[in-house]
């Protein structure tokens, strides 16, 4: 099985290196095309109006100065276009990519593209405890849980232009409580809180902070399994039509 690896958080990310010794227990078939910077909150963007450029690192081993789905892009077009992958893996991401986050990640963006390939395609990210953590961020708990969460998806059949968003609960290993399948949540978007701050020459700037969950029967989303010390296995479709509007807007227009 030839494996792809990439993610948004650049080709030296620690969750890489966690991501490739995780693909390494299935395949010796490894390849890693990835975004020579980091490109977190880039989402499903491409770079259109400046080159792109492809370096070769070491033996299947490459960056691209772009974007998420620019590196996923180089890999099947162009890299690995005479033998395409079997499987995309996107990760590990340093930090959690929950409910609307999926819109914005860079990580779960470069596994819609895989998705929109026709290339089976897993997004993976590892959330942590508290805020300032950096580099020291702990993949523990998705080195020691990926495995069992990967393998029984590579045996099943994958519905088209669909992809499994994975997320790893800020835990000790020990401590986490199993596995979930969960939809995708949603944050309370109206409790939305905006930091505001001065800087040293009298200029405001801000930050943005997430606004709580919306609790569901159950805990069955993404967010509230997380919450509850469990990985979260989230499937997703690129079909973004609401089905059950098409009847009442046909209506509208006659």
């Amino acid at each position: 099985m030839r494996i792809l690896l990439t993610n948004d958080d650049g080709v030296n990310a620690t969750g890489l290196k966690v991501l490739e010794k995780i693909a390494r227990s299935f395949s010796d078939d490894v390849w890693i095309v990835a975004p020579a910077e980091e490109q977190s909150g880039a989402g499903h963007s491409l770079t259109l109006t400046q080159p792109v450029r492809l370096r070769k690192l070491g033996d299947r081993r490459y960056c691209v100065t772009g974007t998420p789905t620019d590196s996923v892009m180089m890999a099947i077009a162009h890299v690995m276009k005479d033998h395409r992958p079997d499987l995309i893996l996107s990760g590990v991401n340093r930090g959690a990519n929950l409910g609307e986050d999926v819109t914005y990640s860079g990580t779960v963006s470069a596994a819609m593209e895989g998705a929109l390939a026709g290339i089976p395609s897993v997004a993976l990210s590892q959330s942590y405890a508290r805020q300032g953590m950096g580099d020291a961020v702990p993949f523990a708990a998705s080195e020691a849980w990926a495995e069992e969460v990967l393998r029984p998806l590579l045996a099943a059949p994958v519905a088209p232009r669909t992809l499994i968003n994975i997320n790893f609960p800020a835990l000790a290993p020990d401590r986490v409580k199993g596995i979930r399948v969960t939809q995708q949540g949603l944050r309370d978007y109206g409790r939305l809180r905006i930091v505001e701050r001065t800087d040293p020459r009298g200029y405001s700037y801000f930050w943005f902070g997430l606004g709580p969950m919306i609790e569901t029967p159950g805990h069955s989303t993404d967010l509230e399994a997380i919450a509850d010390g469990y990985v979260a296995v989230t499937p997703l479709h690129l079909d973004l039509t609401h089905a059950p509007s098409l009847p009442r807007l046909r209506e509208l227009y006659g």
